[in-house]
Formats: structure tokens, C-alpha cells, sequence
């Protein structure tokens, strides 16, 4: 059975994402955590559901969330989530700095 892991950037990206709902909304904040994990889970059962980046990064894909995408690969049966970030944000951006390190 396949699985779901998270990246340290995610978990960053997912943390920011927390201290903004915090502040804003905790009801809003626990629905977007909530339709977080149920996104998550579907992917484990159906990883392809989410659009392609290979554009931008090989193998990345993308699901939307309430105004963020999450950004995933799959790494053999599994799936890795590595961002989770705005709509708005430059997705090339993100990626052209991993490049560089």
C-alpha cells in the first residue's frame, strides 16, 4: 500500500500557511488542514490526479487547494509532497533554486 510523506519544505510552507490562518481565521484554518489530509490521501489512491510541472521540475505535480497547490512526485509507489505555496507564486522560481545549490 502506498503512503504519503512531507518534505521539510513543506512542512515549512505548511507551518507559514498555519501562523496566516492563525491570525485570521483558527475555523479556516482547521478546514484547510482537514481538506489537506483528505487531498493527501486521495493521491496515495490516485497519484495522476494532479496536474503535471514537468516544465518546470521532473516528475512534480500539482493539486490545488483553496488558492495554494500542493506540489508532489511520486518517488516509486509512494508520494512525496515538497511544497505547498500560493497560487500566486512563481512555481520556476521555486525550483530554479534547488537547481542551484
Amino acid at each position: 500500500m502506498a503512503n504519503y510523506s512531507i518534505s521539510e519544505e513543506a512542512i515549512r510552507d505548511l507551518d507559514e500557511i498555519s501562523d496566516y490562518f492563525a491570525r485570521q481565521s483558527i475555523d479556516a484554518g482547521e478546514g484547510f488542514v482537514k481538506l489537506f489530509t483528505q487531498k493527501c490521501r486521495s493521491l496515495v489512491n490516485f497519484p495522476y490526479m494532479g496536474r503535471s510541472y514537468r516544465e518546470i521540475f521532473p516528475n512534480l505535480r500539482g493539486l490545488p487547494l483553496d488558492g495554494y497547490i500542493i506540489l508532489y512526485q511520486l518517488v516509486k509507489e509512494d508520494i512525496e509532497i515538497v511544497r505547498v505555496v500560493s497560487g500566486y507564486r512563481d512555481l520556476e522560481s521555486l525550483f530554479s533554486d534547488d537547481e542551484d545549490n
